[in-house]
C-alpha cells in the first residue's frame, strides 16, 4: 500500500500553473495541465538547473514553405511546456520528453490528488 505526503491544498496549483516545493531533500515542481497533475525533480537533465521554475510555453512550431523557408511560428496553446532558465531546454509537461529527443527526459515524481489535496505518491 502506498504512503503518501501532501505538498499542497489542490487550488495552489491552478490550471496552467505550478507550485515548486520541497519535499524531504529534493525540489519538485507541480504542475496542472488539462485537469491532471504532474510533478518533476527541479533538475534539468541537460546541465542541471531548476528546470521547474523555467517559464511555461505554449509549444512552438516553425512552419516551412514547402521550398523549407520559414513562414513564421505557430503556438499550440495545448501544448504546454516548460523552459529551463539556464540553457532554454524545453519539456512537454505531460510527458516530461524534450521535443525534439524524447530520450532526454525530466525525472517523474508521482503525485495524485485526495481530498482537496495534492500529495506525492511515496
Amino acid at each position: 500500500m502506498p504512503s503518501y505526503i501532501a505538498i499542497c491544498a489542490s487550488g495552489d496549483v491552478p490550471e496552467g500553473g505550478r507550485l515548486t516545493v520541497d519535499i524531504d531533500q529534493r525540489t519538485i515542481g507541480v504542475f496542472r495541465v488539462k485537469s491532471k497533475v504532474y510533478a518533476y525533480e527541479n533538475t534539468c537533465p541537460h546541465q542541471g538547473g531548476p528546470v521547474c521554475q523555467g517559464a511555461i510555453i505554449p509549444r512552438v512550431v516553425e512552419k516551412l514553405t514547402a521550398g523549407l523557408e520559414s513562414a513564421g511560428f505557430e503556438f499550440h496553446a495545448g501544448d504546454l511546456h516548460i523552459v529551463c532558465p539556464w540553457h532554454g531546454f524545453e519539456f512537454n509537461i505531460e510527458t516530461a520528453c524534450h521535443p525534439a529527443r524524447p530520450d532526454v527526459r525530466l525525472l517523474s515524481v508521482p503525485v495524485e490528488e485526495k481530498e482537496g489535496q495534492i500529495c506525492a505518491v511515496i
